[in-house]
C-alpha cells in the first residue's frame, strides 16, 4: 500500500498506471464514509480508465480507508482535505491532472481547483448540483455526526443518514472520525471565484439525488461548464452506473458541448 505524507497525517493511495503508461491521468476523491477501493475500484472505475489508458490516482482521504483519522474536528477543513490532494500531486511530481471527486469528494475537489486552479486540466463534480451553493456545513453537521455515534442505527429515522450510517458499518469505517468531520467550519464556496475558474468543469448527478439539487444549476456557476443529470439514479447507485462513466468519458474526450452563456 502506498502512503504520503500531508499536514503530518499519513494518507493511503493507490496509482493505477496501464501498461506503457497513461495517455493522461485523473485524480480520483471518493465521498463521505467511502474509500478508494468501495468508491472507485469496486464500482468500476479503475477498470474502465484502464481500458482508456488513463492513469488513475485515487486517495483515501483523511478520516476515511486506510489513511490517517483523527477524531478533532479541525482536522477535517475543507481546506486541509485540498491540501492533502495537492500533496499527493506534489509526491508523485505531477504538474496537471484531471480531478473527479464524488458527493463529499466533489467539495474537496472544487476547493483544490480554488486554490491550485494551475495544477487541475479538468474538474468532474460528481453526486453534486444546485444546493451546493451557498452550502456551509459538509456533510451534514450534527444530525450526521449524531448518526455516526448512535448506538443504534434503528434509532435514525431520516433516510439518508441511515443510509451514510450503514454503509460506514459496511466499510468498517471509524465513526467517531467521521462525526469528526461533519464538525468542521467551511465558508461558503466564493460564486465568483467559481465563475473565474478556467478550467472546463463537468457536474453529474442522479435524476433521484433530490440532496444534490440540479447539476444544471450548479454548472451555470461556471464558465466552461456542463451540467448532466443521470435518469433512474440515486446519491448511490448514479456512482457505478454507464451513463455516469459515459458523461465522463464524453467530457474528457471533448464531445459535450457547453450551454451559451
Amino acid at each position: 500500500m502506498p502512503t504520503f505524507t500531508s499536514d503530518g497525517l499519513t494518507l493511503a493511495y493507490d496509482d493505477n498506471v496501464p501498461p506503457g503508461g497513461g495517455e493522461r491521468t485523473i485524480v480520483l476523491v471518493h465521498g463521505f464514509s467511502s474509500n478508494r477501493n468501495e468508491g472507485w475500484k469496486r464500482t468500476g472505475w479503475y477498470t474502465a480508465f484502464d481500458r482508456r489508458r488513463v492513469r488513475c490516482i485515487a486517495l483515501d482521504q483523511r478520516g476515511h480507508g486506510e489513511s490517517a483519522k483523527p477524531h478533532d474536528a479541525q482536522a477535517y477543513t475543507r481546506d486541509k482535505l485540498a491540501g492533502d490532494v495537492i500533496a499527493l500531486l506534489d509526491h508523485l511530481g505531477l504538474n496537471r491532472v484531471d480531478l473527479f471527486g464524488y458527493s463529499m469528494g466533489s467539495r474537496t475537489a472544487l476547493a483544490t481547483a480554488l486554490k491550485a486552479p494551475d495544477r487541475i486540466s479538468n474538474l468532474m463534480l460528481g453526486g453534486v448540483g444546485g444546493t451546493l451553493i451557498g452550502e456551509r456545513a459538509l456533510p451534514g453537521g450534527n444530525p450526521m455526526a449524531q448518526a455516526m455515534l448512535a448506538e443504534d442505527p434503528e434509532t435514525i429515522t431520516q433516510p439518508m443518514l441511515k443510509s451514510f450510517r450503514q454503509f460506514a458499518d459496511e466499510q468498517g469505517e471509524d465513526r467517531q472520525a467521521l462525526a469528526a468531520m461533519t464538525g468542521a467550519q467551511n465558508p461558503a464556496f466564493d460564486r465568483d471565484a467559481m465563475a473565474a475558474l478556467p478550467m472546463p468543469v463537468l457536474v453529474v448527478a442522479g435524476q433521484g439525488d433530490t440532496g444534490a439539487g440540479d447539476p444544471a444549476d450548479l454548472a451555470a456557476v461556471f464558465h466552461h461548464a456542463h451540467g448532466i443529470t443521470v435518469p433512474g439514479c440515486d446519491h448511490f447507485s448514479a456512482i457505478p452506473h454507464a451513463l455516469t462513466k459515459a458523461a465522463v468519458f464524453d467530457f474528457l474526450d471533448g464531445e459535450l458541448d457547453y450551454p451559451s452563456r
